[in-house]
């Protein structure tokens, strides 16, 4: 089993940066493929971005260059690190976990889920 715990989100105006964390608990952390997901109010979840085990990186279009994932293995943690946001970037983002494969941009890949943290930026 895996516990995935989100941190970081909070309010932050527009052209800002917001750092998000998600720490992993249980077996194999450093061997899971990890994601960024989120959902905005009356849409469906997207994908934001996901890392592979050795580094390999995905990112959604709508935030590459300006969104950067990374994990340290050693801390059992994964980050977000989001530069020059923007008001579409407001919703509750979840950090997820694979149990098997490489980093995917499908949420039906992942296995576990965090409790997920709001993202609000204002104009």
């Amino acid at each position: 089993q895996v516990q995935l715990v989100e941190s970081g989100g909070g309010l932050a105006q527009a052209g800002g940066s917001l750092r998000l964390s998600c720490a992993g608990s249980g077996r194999a952390f450093s061997s899971r493929a990890m994601g960024w997901f989120r959902q905005a109010p009356g849409k469906e979840r997207e994908f934001v971005a996901a890392i592979s085990w050795n580094g390999i990186t995905k990112y959604a279009d709508s935030v590459k260059g300006r969104f950067s994932i990374s994990r340290d293995n050693a801390k059992s943690t994964v980050y977000l690190q989001m530069n020059s946001l923007k008001p579409e970037d407001t919703a509750v983002y979840y950090c997820a976990a694979r149990e098997y494969g490489w980093e995917s941009w499908r949420g039906s890949d992942y296995d576990y889920w965090g409790q997920g943290t709001q993202v609000t930026v204002s104009s």
